[in-house]
């Protein structure tokens, strides 16, 4: 088995748009972007269903893209989530992002017309032979209407030899175990399901892609930390701190939650984009309590907590 090119932490930017005219906010994207590097994360991806990718014109895409690369900078390695309802956009955004110097790209089964499986394997082979970027492909059935099981996955992966990786977002634990058997250890597996983070990588996954970082990057690092080095009891006290704040976010939608706790620690990045709306008041005081408790309270083990851009 080949070491992967992502490991650990990897960390979503939502994409920040100006209160005033609802525009993309380049600046506070650079902020966002470099904070998610400073305070630790092993990786950046931008562009997935957190960064409200599908509520952005093609220009737009291209400036966050090429927005969120340059200010990572090679520091970390850069996962940038091409996924497009058609074929052709999805090859012409992974294009895009390998010029640019992502370190790998990740597509969604996003589709409207439900595709048959030979649909399906054309579009990701399609996609992976544009570049020579390493692809993780995505499940998220709740969000694609696609449910990509093992057996499926594992042979998509024999026929494309750049997809590498998978994200699993279904929250099916066994999934994780069971993927990397049927791939023989050739796919490296990620969590997509907050809650479901520990059990995740227990179960042999190599990475967690998550917003949380962007809130409480220190809780996500120490639970990673804790669960590699097999620090069980440690490990457990941490998510079950953690685990009202992550069930919150996902409950609430991820761009609406993120952008408000962000406002809340003074480090505003706007409204979400229609048809979304922001989270409401009484939501907003929940999560502003959820955040002030986790600040609060000192790490298990006594390990402090930093500033408010690393807090958590």
């Amino acid at each position: 088995m080949t070491t992967p090119p992502l490991s650990g932490i990897i960390a979503y930017p939502v994409t920040p748009f100006s209160p005033k005219d609802g525009e993309l906010d380049p600046a506070a994207l650079h902020r966002l972007s470099d904070d998610l590097v400073t305070a630790g994360s092993h990786a950046v991806a931008p562009l997935g269903s957190t960064g409200e990718s599908a509520y952005l014109r093609e220009d737009e895409w291209d400036a966050v893209c090429a927005t969120v690369l340059q200010t990572v900078d090679g520091r970390v390695p850069t996962l940038v989530g091409v996924s497009h309802w058609s074929t052709a956009t999805t090859v012409r955004r992974a294009r895009y992002a390998a010029r640019h110097g992502a370190t790998a790209v990740m597509v969604l089964a996003q589709t409207y017309w439900k595709l048959t499986g030979p649909e399906l394997e054309r579009h990701f082979a399609t996609v992976a032979g544009a570049t020579d970027l390493p692809v993780m492909l995505y499940n998220n059935p709740a969000t694609s209407g696609v449910d990509l099981p093992p057996e499926t996955i594992a042979d998509l992966a024999r026929k494309i030899p750049n997809l590498t990786m998978v994200k699993e977002s279904s929250g099916d634990v066994p999934r994780f175990s069971e993927i990397l058997d049927r791939s023989e250890g050739a796919l490296s597996v990620y969590n997509g399901n907050n809650p479901v983070a520990l059990d995740a990588f227990r179960a042999g996954a190599a990475g967690w892609c998550t917003a949380a970082p962007c809130l409480l990057p220190r809780r996500c690092l120490e639970l990673y930390a804790a669960a590699r080095d097999g620090s069980a009891e440690r490990a457990d006290a941490l998510l079950a701190e953690l685990l009202p704040f992550l069930r919150f976010i996902v409950g609430h939608g991820l761009p609406r939650t993120i952008k408000a706790g962000l406002d809340r620690l003074g480090r505003p990045v706007g409204p979400p984009r229609p048809p979304l709306l922001p989270l409401p008041a009484q939501e907003q005081r929940e999560l502003a309590e959820l955040l002030d408790r986790l600040g609060s309270h000192p790490l298990p083990d006594g390990a402090p907590h930093g500033a408010p851009v690393t807090a958590g």
